[in-house]
């Protein structure tokens, strides 16, 4: 167990060190994350509607449907 915790601290270490003395890459990490938050929260938004929320009116008929689609022979 203190092994696991001491590997698991020099590892912490290394990254820590290597993130704190960056110069040009927290300008990438930072455009990284401005990308990220923009593919999956606003993309989703506009481009991804909640299909079963918006076309069906209980967990039932819900679940109804997707089971269906799941056991559906394929024609």
């Amino acid at each position: 167990m203190k092994r696991l915790v001491g590997t698991l601290g020099r590892v912490f270490r290394f990254y820590y060190e290597g993130f704190r003395g960056m110069t040009i890459g927290r300008t990438l990490w930072i455009l990284i994350l401005v990308k990220l938050v923009i593919m999956f929260l606003i993309l989703r938004l506009f481009f991804f509607p909640n299909f079963l929320k918006s076309n069906f009116a209980s967990d039932s008929e819900r679940s109804d449907y997707v089971l269906q689609q799941l056991t559906r022979q394929n024609k």
